[in-house]
């Protein structure tokens, strides 16, 4: 399902992401952790290309971009049709204020797919009853707690019947008694096939629901493999020192 090679990315003289290889399978769920600053963010961001790397190749679905010298990214529109099937909830929930929480979930499949508003009204629908929130469709967000918030950005990208989902540490701004909400959603999508890539500081998550567990230190990959065996006897010290700091 994707297949990254060789992947760079630099800000300035900042080197955030070096050499980064990495194959994931269609149906599996993969996490990554590690310290703040050690490229994992910036590595979702490059696979759905709100990043462009400085070089190395990408391939999502079928879907193939060469990055550097030489090459050029696709049209606006073309990069638009690909995010779509790429979707990505943020830490931070960025629904639209303006709109309920329905219209939030099918604005999408009616500005982008041209969905009639008739049946993506029904579809947004069954996503905010499958996040546990179809009483809330007709509430705007500002009346909702973090964790609602973030169930409905997380059907907002459902919305758009995506082949692969990207979570960026999507639980750290919620207060401790509303992140199993979302986990529990998570939990629910990976028990279904869904592909996943999961930027997490939520060890037991990550060992209990991932397929492979990435640790990242200073925009290289430093040590993957089964999460219980990352966690339980990681290789590297630094993997250690990192996973010292949490209850596992």
């Amino acid at each position: 399902m994707i297949e990254i090679r060789n992947l760079s990315k630099s800000f300035g003289q900042l080197h955030v992401l070096r050499d980064i290889n990495l194959s994931i399978e269609k149906g599996s769920v993969v996490a990554l952790i590690g310290p703040s600053g050690s490229g994992k963010s910036t590595l979702l961001r490059c696979l759905n290309l709100l990043v462009v790397p400085d070089g190395g190749q990408v391939s999502v679905n079928g879907r193939e971009f060469v990055f550097g010298a030489g090459h050029r990214l696709p049209s606006d529109a073309s990069l638009a049709k690909f995010r779509a099937g790429t979707g990505m909830v943020f830490q931070h929930f960025n629904l639209f204020p303006h709109m309920s929480v329905v219209e939030n979930v099918m604005a999408g499949p009616v500005t982008v797919r041209r969905q009639p508003a008739s049946a993506a009204r029904a579809e947004a629908m069954d996503l905010l009853d499958k996040v546990g929130l179809a009483d809330k469709a007709q509430m705007m967000p500002a009346t909702l707690s973090g964790g609602q918030k973030q169930r409905v950005a997380i059907a907002r990208a459902l919305a758009m019947k995506p082949a692969v989902m990207l979570f960026d540490e999507v639980t750290s701004a919620l207060d401790p008694e509303l992140v199993s909400e979302v986990l529990n959603v998570m939990r629910s999508l990976a028990e279904e096939g869904m592909t996943m890539i999961i930027v997490t500081h939520e060890i037991a998550f990550a060992r209990d629901v991932g397929d492979s567990l990435v640790f990242m230190r200073d925009g290289v990959i430093v040590e993957q493999g089964r999460p219980a065996e990352v966690i339980g006897n990681p290789a590297h010290a630094s993997t250690r020192t990192f996973l010292s700091h949490f209850n596992r």
